[in-house]
């Protein structure tokens, strides 16, 4: 009886065997052939039999696999998932190759390579029609590939799943990048068109030598990029402060900080996640700490204004205005700022002027109020002018000039102002 059921046990193991080896015959045939539905078919008529199937036969399951789900993730045929299947098994392929002879791997790993372009190829397109999840998948899988040398794909990946709304998975996404130091600084390699007049970017240093030494580019430079950590930093500390845990956002911004302490977008990220707190009192700190290793930044003179105006102090709010101003003339939103933060002033002139009597002394009072007001006027004017001189259809500073130009009594100067709005209007 025993005998009879070995016989039995060696006829099933050889007829799996033998189904094994025509499935993957099958599969191969097809994929030379270009016919991807039927190396699929036979990669999962195969798969059921592959627990008992000779080693041999394992290591070329597992690579035609991945070869045949390449293949479809190429095709769009369901991208996302296919390039995880043929992933996956080229990853079994290379495992079990290890303590087995390899025949397959150093092929795998070359189709490999080729997926991390086509995976990135892939997610460009995913992004351009919205698909954001599917594009942070893909730039996921892409970094997997190579982690040492394809961090800026895991970066991506990140931003990908912000655009989608995935903030768990950006949240994941960000922390590795922080926890591996990853600042995206590369150098540029630069030079002028000679031609255009235009600095191009050159992928490396001898491409842009070729065109320096061909004249057609002159001028060549090296620029190093901006460090990507106060970003990653910052929306770390943004879904934490989303998702309601401020002591891991602000914990995120100081470890950074103390690893970087120079690092003023840094200090700016960690002030600004003190405004979404509502606590401007280190808001502020933190921005006079920033104006101390950066005293030339209009932006930072121009933020301690806003939330100085907001504080109450319009005095020290118009100083930050003002400095701000002489360093960036041109700032559209600087200069209305200042106008409002100026016409602020005149509610307090109004309630006194309508809480008066008709007495002489009231009315000699009227009108020394009423000059103070037009006074506050006049004082705003530069202001409103040089807005509408940067941008000419701002409709606030318009409505503004032709309020104050009619409650001066310069009829021309409201009409022309009147004018304007009309013209903006249609």
């Amino acid at each position: 009886m025993k005998k009879q059921v070995l016989v039995v046990s060696t006829l099933l193991i050889t007829a799996f065997s033998f189904a094994q080896k025509n499935e993957l015959k099958d599969a191969d045939k097809a994929l030379k052939g270009g016919d991807v539905a039927g190396a699929k078919a036979a990669i999962e008529a195969a798969s059921p039999l592959i627990a008992n199937a000779d080693d041999k036969y394992k290591a070329e399951f597992y690579f035609l696999k991945g070869k045949t789900y390449f293949d479809m993730a190429q095709k769009g045929m369901d991208a996302t998932n296919s390039f995880k299947t043929s992933l996956e098994s080229f990853n079994e392929l290379i495992e079990f190759e290890k303590s087995y002879k390899q025949k397959y791997t150093d092929e795998a790993k070359e189709v490999m390579a080729q997926m991390s372009g086509a995976l990135v190829n892939s997610a460009v397109e995913d992004n351009k029609q919205n698909n954001y999840a599917s594009a942070a998948d893909k730039l996921y899988m892409a970094y997997q590939l190579d982690k040492e040398n394809n961090k800026d794909y895991l970066y991506f990946a990140a931003s990908s799943a912000v655009n989608g709304g995935d903030y768990d998975t950006a949240l994941d996404y960000y922390t590795q990048l922080k926890d591996i130091g990853y600042t995206g600084v590369s150098t540029q390699y630069v030079a002028t068109n000679v031609e255009t007049g235009e600095e191009e970017v050159f992928s490396s240093k001898q491409q842009r030598d070729l065109m320096i030494k061909a004249n057609s580019h002159n001028n060549p430079a090296e620029k190093v990029t901006e460090s990507r950590l106060p970003e990653i930093v910052k929306n770390i500390a943004l879904i934490y402060t989303q998702k309601g845990d401020t002591e891991k956002a602000i914990e995120a911004i100081q470890d950074a900080r103390a690893a970087n302490p120079d690092d003023i977008n840094l200090l700016l990220t960690e002030a600004n996640l003190y405004i979404k707190m509502d606590d401007k009192v280190k808001f502020q700190n933190l921005m006079e700490e920033a104006i101390q290793k950066d005293p030339n930044n209009p932006s930072l003179y121009y933020n301690l204004g806003v939330i100085t105006a907001e504080q109450g102090d319009a005095e020290k709010a118009k100083e930050y205005y003002k400095k701000s101003l002489a360093l960036d003339p041109e700032n559209e939103n600087t200069n209305l700022n200042m106008a409002s933060l100026i016409l602020s002033g005149e509610q307090d002139i109004v309630d006194q002027m309508n809480s008066l009597g008709t007495s002489s002394a009231d009315n000699k009072k009227y009108d020394e109020l009423k000059s103070q007001r037009e006074d506050i006027h006049r004082s705003s004017i530069p202001y409103l002018e040089k807005v509408l001189e940067i941008n000419p259809e701002n409709p606030d500073a318009i409505r503004t000039l032709m309020n104050i130009y009619r409650g001066l009594g310069e009829s021309a100067k409201f009409k022309e102002m009147q004018a304007k709005l009309e013209s903006i209007q249609q």
